[in-house]
This record gives C-alpha cells, sequence and structure tokens, in this order.
C-alpha cells in the first residue's frame, strides 16, 4: 500500500537508509512497497537487492518533483519501465528542463500518480490519481469522487516518528542554507508523511475498497525481477567469445618478442595458465577492452602506468597494460585471478593530466555513450560536516561550532549545543549529494539506462547516480582511467630533453634503468626530489635505512611506507629484521608455518595478497573466502555479512589448528591494521618501475626534470626546494623577462627561466598577447617600445616591472615605474597603435634612487610567492653557526647548534596519546637536515612558519640515517627593507 516512499537517498529530504526502510515496512506488514526517491534511482536496485532479505517483494520508480513541488509519481511496472523511468529522468537532467504537471505519452510500461490536487482529465491506462489520507475527507466534494476507478493510496512516506521528521526539517533547512527557525512550510513534507503500517491503511481507507483495490491491483502487476552478480559489462570485443579469446591470444603470444629476449617455460606454463582462467571467467573482453584504450593511448603518445591487482598479471604484461613482469617479481597469481572469483581484476590506469579526458572520450565514442558512463559515488556527512551544518541552520557562530567538533560534550553544551550534538550524530553518515567516483568507468552490454539514470558532469560525461559497491552487486565492473603529474613530468621531460639535446629516450627500457649505479645511488641515498612518491620525507628516510638500491627492495617499500603497515608496528619490524638476520631466525622459530608463508618479507605482512596467502595457507580459508576477507579491508564491505562469516572462520580454523589464541589475534591485527591501506604487490610494482623511470632522468637530466617538474604542479615540496634542488644541479635560475620566458617555465643550457604563470595577479589573457606579438614582430626593445605594442594596464605592467621583466634593459625598476605611471597615467589600458611613424615621448632625467639589496627578494616573494635567492640571506642576523649536515657523522652523540630552513614537519602521536613532530630542513649548503621533536620539546619550542631556525640538540643515528633530537629551537627574525 506504500507507493512512494523515500530514503536518505532523497538527498537532504529523506531520513531512513533502505534497510531501516525495508525493516520499518517488514515490521508494519507490508509484502511490497515502492521506493520512489526524488528525481533519482541511486539504490533503487540495492532495495531490490536487499528487499528478498526482508521478505518484501520490491517495486521501484521516481518521484518527479521541481524543487518539492510534485509533479507525479513513476513506478516501473518491470524493467523495461525501470529503464523509460532513468531516460526520462536523463532527458531532463541533463538539458537542465523542468518537470512538466504531465507525464510523457511514451511510458509503455511504467505507472504514472498524480497528486490529487490535479485537474479532472481522461487519463490513460497507465495513469492514476493519488489520495493521501487528508485527502479523503475532500474527495465527496471534488470531480473525482465519481471515479474511484482512477484513485490509488499514496500515503508519502519520508519518515517513521517526530525525531525523523526533526531531522527532515534540519536537512531542508541545510540544502536551502538558511536557519532552522525560517525554513518556509513550502520546503519540507508535511508531518503526516510517514510509515504506516499496512492494517493502518487499511483502516483509514475501508469505507473506499475500489481504491483499496486499485492500490493492490497496481502493486501486484508491477515485477522488478532482476539478477545480481552476473557479469553485465561488455560481453564481446570482437565477433564472439571465441574469436575474442583467439584474438586475446594472439595478442599475449605477440607480446611475448617485446617482452622477452629469450622465453622460458616457466613464462609460457604461466601464460597458458592465464588464458585458461580467463576464457573460464568470461573474462577475455575485458581484458581486451583494456588493452584497446592503451593501443591508443600508444598510438597518441601518451604515457601510462597500469597498476591494480592486474600487475599480477602476465598477460597483462605481454599486453602492456603494464610494465611489470609478474614472473621476474613472482606475483601471485591469485591475488590477480582465481576461478572463485567472479569480479575481474582491477586495472588501474595512469595517462597523464593532461591525457586521461581524451582517453576518457575515446572509450565513450567507441563503445557508445548510452552504454558508457563515469561511476557515481555518495558524499556523505562526516563528524566535521554534520557539526558545520547542524550549527549553522541553528545559528551558532563559527567558534562555537569548532568548539563542539572539538569537544562534543553534552555536559559542557548549552540547549542549543545539545541539539547539535544530538542530531549531528543522527545524520553522521548520510548522503548529502552525489559525486563522481575518482576514476571508474562502466562499459555494459545493455544501456545504463537499464541500471540507473545519470547526471551529466560540466565536462560533458554522464556519471551513474549509483556507486562502486553498487555496482559490483549489480555485475557491472568499472574500468579505472586516472591521472597523475608524474606521468606528466616524464613525458616533457623527455620533450624537452628531445629538443635541447636532440636525444630520443625509450622510457619504457626500465631495466637497463633499474641496473644502472647511477640511478641506484639516488635511490639509496633517498635522493629523489621530484620522483613520483619517493620524493617525500619518510620514504626517504625509509630507503636510506634499507639501502634500497634494488627493483624488488623499493617495491617493498612502496608498501610498507602505507599508513596501515606503518602504524601496527610492521614497518619497523620489517626494518629490523632486514638489518639484523638474528631477528629473522627468531621470528622464523617463533611461528616456521607463517614464516614460510612470508618468507621474501621476512615473516612480515607487507601486500595486500599476503592477507589471502595468511588467510589460504595458514588459516585453511578456501581462495574465494581469503579473497572476502581481503576485500573486508573496505570499511563498506565488511558491515556485509558475508566479511562476518569469514573472520569467524579464520579464527575457528586457526584454533583447530592449535595457533595460539595470542599469536592469532596479533596476526588478526596487523590484517585489520594495515589491509585498508596495503598495496597489492603488482601495484607496488608499478610504482616502483614509475620511480625508476623519474630517477632515471633525474640522474642524467636533473634540470630538465626539475622544469617539467614544476611545469605540472610540482609534487610533494614547494615550487621553491625544486628550483633549490635544480640551482644544487648547476642551475641558473632567472625570474620571468618579457624577452625570455613563456607561459610555463623554459631551460636554455642551464639557465632555467621561470614562466608568467607563477605571478600569481598576471592576467593569462595579457601574456598571450605579450607572447603572440614577440613572436611576430621580435624581442622588445625597451619599456617604451612594450607598451607600444602590447594592450596592458598600469596595474599589470607594474607587476612586470616589479619582479625584473625589464632587467635587461639596464634600467632601474623604480626608474622604469616612474617611466611606467607617466605614459599610461590614467589610462586603464594602453592601446597600441601601428603608424609609419612612431611619435617621441618626452623623457626625463631621474636623479639616483635608493634601493636596498633585499629589494627584489621581498617583490619575488611576494609576487612569485618565493624567491630565487638563498633563505639564509634573507636573515637579518648574522648566522650563529658553521655547522653543516654533513659534519654530523663525526658529532654522534654529543649536543650541537646548527641553522636550518624549514622544508616541512610532520605531526604524529606517541603510544600515550602527546603530539611530536618530525622536521625536514636544508642547511647552509642547501643538503638535508632532519629533526625529531619528542613532546616537551615540541610543547616548549613549537615551529613559528617557515624560516631558518637556530637548532640545539643531540645527534643520532639508526641504521644509516641521521638527524637531530631537538631540545631547544629558535626561529630567525628576517630582515626588513630600512634604509641604511
Amino acid at each position: 500500500m506504500l507507493l512512494n516512499c523515500h530514503s536518505y537517498y532523497s538527498f537532504k529530504y529523506g531520513t531512513l537508509s533502505v534497510e531501516e526502510l525495508l525493516t520499518e515496512a517488514s515490521s508494519g506488514g507490508h509484502n511490497s512497497i515502492a521506493l520512489t526517491d526524488i528525481n533519482n534511482t541511486a539504490v533503487s536496485l540495492d532495495f531490490v537487492r536487499q528487499a528478498k532479505e526482508h521478505n518484501i517483494r520490491p517495486i521501484v520508480g521516481a518521484d518527479i518533483r521541481n524543487g518539492v513541488q510534485q509533479q507525479f509519481v513513476a513506478i516501473a511496472k518491470n524493467t523495461h519501465g525501470f529503464s523509460e523511468i532513468n531516460e526520462f529522468l536523463n532527458l531532463h537532467k541533463h538539458n537542465n528542463l523542468q518537470f512538466k504537471p504531465q507525464a510523457p505519452d511514451y511510458f509503455q510500461n511504467t505507472f504514472i500518480i498524480y497528486p490529487f490536487q490535479s485537474q479532472l482529465r481522461e487519463l490513460e491506462d497507465y495513469e492514476y490519481i493519488g489520495i493521501t489520507p487528508q485527502d479523503l475527507r475532500n474527495l465527496p466534494f471534488t470531480p473525482w469522487k465519481k471515479h474511484l476507478d482512477k484513485l490509488v493510496i499514496q500515503q508519502t512516506a519520508t519518515f517513521r516518528n517526530k525525531r525523523d521528521y526533526n531531522i527532515h526539517r534540519l536537512l531542508r533547512a541545510i540544502d536551502k542554507n538558511t536557519l532552522l527557525s525560517k525554513l518556509s512550510k513550502e520546503e519540507q513534507a508535511s508531518f503526516n508523511d510517514q510509515y504506516k503500517s499496512h492494517d493502518k491503511l487499511l483502516s483509514i481507507y475501508e469505507n473506499y475498497p475500489p481504491i483499496i483495490a486499485n492500490t493492490q491491483k497496481l502493486l501486484d502487476t508491477c515485477n522488478m525481477e532482476f539478477t545480481f552478480k552476473t557479469n553485465k559489462n561488455k560481453k564481446v570485443f570482437t565477433n564472439s567469445k571465441e574469436e575474442d579469446f583467439q584474438y586475446l591470444k594472439a595478442q599475449a603470444y605477440k607480446g611475448l618478442k617485446y617482452r622477452y629476449d629469450k622465453v622460458s617455460d616457466k613464462v609460457l606454463v604461466r601464460l597458458e595458465k592465464e588464458l585458461s582462467v580467463i576464457k573460464e571467467l568470461d573474462f577475455c573482453a575485458y581484458f581486451l577492452i583494456n588493452w584497446d584504450l592503451v593501443q591508443y593511448a600508444l598510438s597518441k603518445g601518451y604515457y601510462h602506468v597500469g597498476r591494480g591487482s592486474g600487475a599480477n598479471s602476465l598477460t597483462a604484461y605481454l599486453l602492456r597494460i603494464t610494465n611489470v613482469d609478474p614472473v621476474e617479481l613472482d606475483l601471485y597469481f591469485e591475488r590477480f585471478i582465481n576461478t572463485h572469483r567472479s569480479s575481474p581484476p582491477d586495472f588501474d590506469i595512469d595517462f597523464s593530466w593532461t591525457d586521461r579526458d581524451d582517453v576518457t572520450r575515446y572509450l565513450f565514442d567507441k563503445y557508445g555513450w548510452d552504454h558508457t558512463a563515469l561511476l557515481g559515488s555518495f558524499i556523505t556527512f562526516n563528524h566535521k560536516s554534520a557539526f558545520r551544518e547542524i550549527g549553522k541552520v541553528f545559528g551558532l557562530p563559527e567558534e562555537e561550532i569548532t568548539r563542539l567538533q572539538k569537544n562534543p560534550n553534552p555536559d559542557l553544551a548549552d540547549e542549543y549545543g545539545k541539539w547539535v550534538i544530538r542530531y549531528s550524530a543522527y545524520i553522521s553518515n548520510f548522503p548529502s549529494h552525489p559525486s563522481i567516483h575518482s576514476s571508474g568507468i562502466l562499459i555494459s552490454e545493455e544501456p545504463i539506462s537499464n541500471y540507473s539514470a545519470t547526471e551529466l558532469l560540466p565536462k560533458g560525461f554522464p556519471s551513474t547516480q549509483f556507486d562502486m559497491y553498487i555496482a559490483e552487486d549489480i555485475g557491472l565492473h568499472k574500468f579505472d582511467i586516472l591521472s597523475q603529474r608524474g606521468l606528466g613530468k616524464i613525458k616533457d621531460t623527455l620533450n624537452i630533453i628531445k629538443e635541447n639535446h636532440g636525444i630520443d629516450i625509450d622510457i619504457n627500457n626500465t631495466k637497463v634503468f633499474m641496473e644502472d649505479p647511477k640511478v641506484k645511488s639516488l635511490l639509496k641515498k633517498g635522493q629523489a626530489i621530484g620522483c613520483f612518491y619517493i620524493e617525500s620525507p619518510a620514504m626517504r628516510m625509509l630507503l636510506t635505512k634499507l639501502k634500497a638500491e634494488d627493483y624488488k627492495r623499493l617495491v617493498a617499500a612502496s608498501s610498507i611506507i602505507r599508513p596501515g603497515v606503518a602504524q601496527s608496528g610492521m614497518m619497523r619490524e620489517y626494518i629490523i629484521r632486514f638489518q639484523n638476520p638474528n631477528k629473522r631466525t627468531e621470528a622464523q622459530n617463533a611461528l616456521p608455518a607463517l614464516y614460510e608463508i612470508l618468507e621474501e618479507t621476512y615473516g612480515v605482512m607487507v601486500y595486500q595478497e599476503d592477507v589471502i596467502k595468511v588467510a589460504h595457507y595458514f588459516a585453511g580459508l578456501t581462495l574465494d573466502e581469503a579473497d572476502i576477507l581481503r576485500r573486508g579491508m573496505s570499511w563498506k564491505f565488511k558491515q556485509r555479512n558475508e566479511f562476518g562469516k569469514v573472520r569467524n572462520k579464520f579464527f575457528t580454523n586457526c584454533k583447530n589448528k592449535g595457533y595460539p589464541d595470542e599469536v592469532v589475534q596479533d596476526i588478526w591485527r596487523q590484517i585489520e591494521s594495515f589491509a585498508n591501506y596495503a598495496f597489492a604487490k603488482g601495484h607496488s610494482a608499478s610504482y616502483a618501475v614509475e620511480s625508476f623511470q623519474a630517477l632515471y632522468l633525474k640522474a642524467y637530466y636533473p634540470l630538465e626534470y626539475m622544469v617539467a617538474t614544476l611545469n605540472n604542479g610540482g609534487g610533494f615540496y614547494s615550487p621553491q626546494l625544486y628550483l633549490h634542488d635544480a640551482v644544487m644541479h648547476g642551475a641558473t635560475i632567472e625570474v620571468p623577462c618579457i624577452n625570455q620566458s613563456f607561459w610555463e617555465n623554459t631551460i636554455k643550457g642551464n639557465t632555467i627561466f621561470l614562466g608568467f604563470y607563477l605571478l600569481r595577479d598576471l592576467e593569462k589573457e595579457m601574456v598571450r598577447t605579450l607572447l603572440n606579438e614577440r613572436g611576430l614582430n621580435g624581442s622588445y626593445l625597451h619599456l617604451r617600445d612594450f607598451v607600444k605594442r602590447v594592450p596592458i594596464s598600469l596595474e599589470q605592467l607594474s607587476i612586470l616591472i616589479r619582479i625584473g621583466a625589464f632587467r635587461f634593459t639596464g634600467i632601474g625598476k623604480k626608474e622604469l615605474l616612474w617611466d611606467a605611471h607617466f605614459l599610461l597615467g590614467h589610462n586603464k589600458k594602453t592601446k597600441p597603435q601601428r603608424t609609419l611613424f612612431q611619435a617621441e615621448v618626452k623623457e626625463f632625467q631621474l636623479p639616483a634612487l635608493w634601493q636596498h639589496r633585499l629589494e627584489d627578494a621581498f617583490d619575488e616573494m611576494e609576487l612569485l610567492g618565493l624567491s630565487i635567492r638563498s633563505p639564509f640571506e634573507l636573515v637579518r642576523d648574522e648566522l650563529p653557526s658553521s655547522l653543516k649536515a654533513c659534519h654530523l657523522p663525526q658529532l654522534m652523540g654529543k649536543l650541537i647548534r646548527i641553522v636550518g630552513y624549514l622544508i616541512h614537519r610532520k605531526p604524529t602521536r606517541t603510544s600515550n596519546g602527546k603530539t611530536m613532530f618530525f622536521g625536514t630542513w636544508i642547511d647552509i649548503d642547501g643538503h638535508w637536515l632532519d629533526t625529531v621533536h619528542f613532546p616537551p620539546a615540541a610543547q616548549m619550542y613549537p615551529f613559528r612558519g617557515p624560516g631558518c631556525y637556530v637548532i640545539e640538540g643531540i645527534v643520532a643515528e639508526e641504521y644509516g640515517f641521521w638527524s637531530i633530537e631537538v631540545t631547544k629551537m629558535e626561529r630567525m627574525p628576517n630582515s626588513s627593507l630600512e634604509s641604511n
């Protein structure tokens, strides 16, 4: 009898999750209800999936509204009707059209229910009028009293009780960005829009049997049958499944020649095994689509990195989807794919941020816009956002909201504060609004509208209204197309090298890079500034401690640096066991069965596949159960029943095997603590391959690589540090020049000219005009020549003068500024005109103007956000110490005093919850300096922003990594522009 039910996916309107909705309906005696969220079908199929568990026959549709004004309710008779509703929503959403009060006449498999207030007219067979309990009293006085055959029960169901209603009103106020007290009645539902029991509705309408009969007939007519978990991706790439397999096999064998000089029997055996499983699981088309998009990228000169569990596949390696050789690394095949697995493996394919959209468009164009969509997601209210939004609608000031966020204690709050705390908890994890998955693309055999309506994104691509978890339940498995700036750096570096040196480098020849002594040296010393993810201070520390000069050690480092492994203490244990063979022996003797499984990583779980190995070989779970455990790394999946069952079996099996309880608990702790963040080994290997590519370019073309790094948005550090690194490699840095610079940074010989883009307030259109004019008519002769040729405002011209863009004239900035003011006067912008003879403009002889040695530096910091000068030149006082980082090994355990320029600080917490820091600095020679700030020193001598500091502390060393345990620290004051 409930034909108009809302979940909380009626965003900022509904109040119940799908499970709560079904529980309420089941407890109310309903055996069939219709989920009709407002203008979306995001969780319609999830509702269908869950309904069976509650003995509810599911019906789906959509509540069609303009704002909160209902136009009609559309209910699908069957899956065809569901598609009709989705296509109807797409038409309006994609074209930003208002919904009309009357449904279109092309619906063939959909019921339409209009509000009772609709005017009397002749209705089609599929059209009805919905009458609410409140409308019944008016029925005798309306024309509809003679048309009971077209009336159905319409009890809109949005909430269960007063608390839900309060939540609804708060959500409406959040949606309208207004105070709760100012929320209009028209913007909220009636309190009567509640979930009523089946018997209650029958009693309300007992005097109108025809209405009850119509409603029941409508319910009985609807049949939403849907098969979940079966593969609904595009089924064939060629013309048939057999042809797909033969084509895939041919391409794989073709790849053998590209990848191997000599093909071993081990490679051939593995390849045949993989191809057999891929065919058995019907994944040939999935592989070929990934192969095809990579072929397109290669044809366009786009660089890519293939990672994810698919990197454990030899087939993927041969198809050039990844650059990771799984045979060389002995990658665990069952993490990639196994016969118990229903979903295909993950291929996360990274492209340069400049190329990703084109690859995405290629997929849409090739496989059809009706069959292709980006994967959606949901943004939910978290602790912070819930407090902020609820606080705002109650009118609390920002500082009060922040205080409640930090200390949500009702005993310390006033009446409004108590409401904020209570209702923030209620809406925590509610969906706030739809969003987009970071990388997922769906390519389906049937039109996407069979599964969901879509949202049109600003770039013109449609996205599903459901998320990846629903997609997986449906049987739609995503293709992951991502972007990263690291590949942009590599691509641009190669182009710069080609342009400046005439050299072509095969960047995919990674095996040569991995054996290069210069590359190994950089890696071992952690000298990897700008090189993808291995440039961070934490990674530099880890690489130093592991003496990581080879591929396999870098692969391990890539995973153990992840938050879960590090926080569980296993990163430190890995380092200890790597450095100390006795510790390995102890671990092996303590639990031989576990150590044998994890011998490569010294008995420590490092990779995702380690979870599968331990679950399968140590705990005796089947491979599909082990994969469920691995997937349980996702908090959302962890809530599924199947995860709980597998977890229980893990402990039961371990107990039956006779393992000590404390050992099993410790192993489970490791799984839980690191699994949500750990990489698959192939994933880590893919990152390591890209790191070697970047390291090779950094080793032999450091200046070109730094220019490319800056032009691609940098990385972990600020542009200031990347310029510093270039200087350490012999570069001369020049601020923007109107005759030498371009929009981006450029390099000529060893000189790097900064690009105009770094000037924060410079207009891009003006720069485009400047460059076009220079290209057409040659370099600018002087300021007046520039003003005659380029339309520019005084403000924009002043920026160029102050940064030194006219320094080639030999005239000082202040003199040029005087001239600029004279030339432009009060004009908003110059208007250059071409004339045969240029009129002479009067020139003035100015007196010598005072200048300070640091004027340029301060102008650079203001206009560029950085200075090309050494930061140590900018301090006011003389440096109190000449000690350098290279001196630390001779001063082990001694109290020292040193000056450092702050690069980065990382906070962390001790075991007792106190805050401490790790600091990263450069010394007066520009080399790395690392500090540890334990809680007492961190509290007494805090960081006070960027700048140079005098640091006192004890020199310490651990496995070749030197640092200073700080006892005292003080920031040095900067110089000011005072007259000498």
